[in-house]
């Protein structure tokens, strides 16, 4: 065994010399997988409480828990609670279209290990959404769907990848505003395996959260369907005046 040991080491020292861990932002030689330089480290803000109840965007100042914005007073979204790792910014932005666009698949598990954190202890299940079929041929793969994956293992919660559908493809909604966004999604989703929802405590997880019109349109449906409870989960959230 102590024979097989020492190749084995060298092998992977050699690896690791030929192909060191980088920086999931800027490329720079670091210490391990999935660690951030100190650079891209700090241009990351990491988001928390004290923030909205509802919709997660975050207060300047702590007013209590159970605190809503006035946005989600006046106009309470379809789904229980937003939670995200980061605010969207440079880095997040690099890191969420490396993965999305790049083929760098192996940033689905770094976004997943900062995400874990604030995934509800209640959870039953993980649902990502969805993408229209004609684009999962073109992508090859659905980032929500790596992402909740690697949710499912740090967590421990089942990921449920056929029960939501996307049932029309929709135009990019990146030059849209809000109330033109939710009008592109509107029955853009259906539940598929009502069964496998009802009584769920869901966590619907998305890359990154914008103006949370398709967030809300999945949630829609799956409470539709009975889920008791979903949640949305992602990588970054705009915070600001798009949001």
């Amino acid at each position: 065994m102590h024979v097989l040991a020492a190749p084995a080491a060298a092998l992977a020292q050699l690896v690791a010399l030929a192909l060191p861990p980088r920086c999931p932002g800027c490329g720079a030689v670091v210490e391990a997988d999935h660690r951030f330089c100190s650079t891209c480290w700090s241009g990351l803000r990491f988001l928390g409480d004290p923030a909205c109840v509802r919709c997660g965007v975050p207060f300047a100042v702590d007013a209590g828990p159970g605190i809503c914005c006035a946005a989600c007073l006046a106009r309470p979204p379809e789904h229980d609670g937003v939670r995200a790792a980061v605010a969207y910014g440079p880095v997040a932005r690099d890191v969420a279209l490396k993965l999305k666009y790049g083929g760098r698949l192996a940033l689905a598990r770094t976004m997943a290990r900062l995400m874990v954190r604030h995934l509800s202890p209640d959870a039953t299940c993980l649902v990502p959404v969805p993408l229209h079929r004609r684009r999962l041929w073109t992508r090859g793969y659905n980032q929500a769907q790596l992402i909740a994956a690697e949710l499912g293992r740090l967590g421990g919660v089942p990921v449920a990848c056929d029960v939501l559908r996307r049932t029309r493809s929709t135009p990019p909604l990146r030059a849209m505003d809000g109330r033109r966004r939710e009008r592109a999604v509107r029955g853009a989703f259906a539940v598929v395996a009502p069964a496998r929802v009802t009584g769920q405590s869901i966590v619907l997880v998305d890359d990154v959260h914008t103006s949370g019109a398709t967030a809300a349109a999945c949630a829609k449906m799956l409470r539709a369907a009975g889920a008791a409870r979903v949640s949305v989960l992602c990588w970054a959230r705009v915070v600001g005046a798009d949001d």
